[in-house]
C-alpha cells in the first residue's frame, strides 16, 4: 500500500525547490558577474544587474557591524516563526486553504534564501568586485555576508518636465529570487 505524501511535505519540498533555484542563481551570478555588470534579457526593460546588497532592502543600512547581526539574526527568528506558524497551521482541525500555505511558504523559503547569503557567503566567495568575478576565498565573517541581487527592471524614465520626478527611473531596485518570493508569498 503507497504512502500518501501530506500537504506539509508539499510544503517542504516546494520551500527547499525555492531556496535552492535562488541559491543556483545567485551563485552563478557571483561567480560569472562583475559587480555592476549588466546583461539585457529582454532590450533595457529586463537586465541582469550584478549588485550586493549590505543591509537591509534597497541597500538601507542599520547600524553597521553590530546592525548586521541583529538583522540576521531577525531574520533566522523570523524564519523560525514562519517554520512554527505553517506546522501549527497544518495541524489546525478546521482545514486552512492551501493559498494561505503556500504564501507562507514562499515568504519563508525567500526568508531562508537571503538569510544564507548573509550567513555563508562572506565565508565563501572573495570580494566581488567591478574588475574581478568572485572565487571561492573569504570576504566576511559568519553572518555578515552581503545578499546578491540581480533582477533590474528599469520600465520606464519620468519625462524631465514632472516635478521631483524628472529624470529618475519608474522602478530602481535590484532584486533577487527569494525577494519575489517573499513579495508573491506576502500577496
Amino acid at each position: 500500500m503507497a504512502r500518501r505524501i501530506s500537504k506539509g511535505h508539499y510544503l517542504v519540498i516546494l520551500g527547499v525547490l525555492l531556496v535552492v533555484i535562488d541559491q543556483v542563481i545567485k551563485i552563478l551570478v557571483k561567480t560569472n558577474m562583475t559587480l555592476g555588470e549588466s546583461i539585457p534579457v529582454l532590450g533595457n526593460w529586463f537586465q541582469l544587474l550584478f549588485v550586493e546588497n549590505k543591509g537591509m532592502a534597497f541597500g538601507m543600512s542599520f547600524g553597521g557591524v553590530i546592525g548586521k547581526y541583529a538583522l540576521t539574526l531577525f531574520r533566522i527568528i523570523l524564519f523560525c516563526f514562519l517554520c512554527w506558524w505553517i506546522n501549527k497551521l497544518l495541524k489546525r482541525e478546521t482545514p486552512v486553504p492551501t493559498g494561505v500555505l503556500v504564501g507562507l511558504t514562499l515568504i519563508t523559503a525567500g526568508a531562508m534564501g537571503n538569510i544564507i547569503d548573509c550567513l555563508f557567503y562572506g565565508l565563501v566567495f572573495s570580494e566581488s568586485t567591478y574588475e574581478t568575478v568572485a572565487t571561492l576565498g573569504s570576504y566576511a565573517p559568519f553572518m555578515q555576508g552581503r545578499v546578491v541581487d540581480m533582477f533590474y527592471f528599469p520600465l520606464w524614465r519620468w519625462p524631465d518636465w514632472v516635478p521631483g520626478l524628472g529624470g529618475h527611473i519608474f522602478f530602481e531596485p535590484v532584486f533577487n529570487f527569494a525577494d519575489s518570493c517573499v513579495t508573491v508569498g506576502a500577496i
